[in-house]
């Protein structure tokens, strides 16, 4: 099982089933790939996909992702601030951390940051290259 932090862009981009990338979301729920969240995240994810489709699609996706015995639940105690180009990007960067995730997996170029910075060192995959590799 690979344990993830999932961008909510990435997210969804893999949700509809015609899309190119909703394998990743498959894999979620049949359990081959662990998502990593909090409470931030989780909140972040339904207000974002409530904007893009329903506020019911929304609740459901979030409700799914929590109910999933897979699912990581991760506080971070302690907030690294990598990114500054975009500071709201950061509570996926430190639950990544805490939780020690394999990956974060984003296709948001502020996150490009994070490949200058030795430690905490934090691998970075893009949407098309992490779908393709499942």
């Amino acid at each position: 099982m690979r344990l993830i932090v999932l961008d909510t862009n990435c997210l969804l981009q893999s949700l509809p089933s015609k899309s190119p990338f909703h394998n990743v979301w498959t894999c979620i729920l049949d359990g081959s790939v662990s998502l990593c969240v909090n409470t931030e995240i989780l909140n972040e994810y339904e207000e974002i996909i409530s904007q893009k489709t329903t506020k019911e699609i929304a609740y459901n996706v979030v409700e799914a992702i929590a109910k999933l015995s897979t699912t990581k639940f991760q506080t971070a105690y302690y907030h690294f601030n990598l990114i500054n180009s975009d500071p709201d990007d950061n509570k996926f960067v430190d639950c990544a951390i805490a939780s020690n995730a394999e990956l974060i997996v984003t296709n948001d170029a502020h996150f490009d940051i994070l490949k200058t910075i030795e430690f905490p060192k934090l691998e970075i995959s893009t949407l098309q290259k992490f779908s393709s590799g499942l």
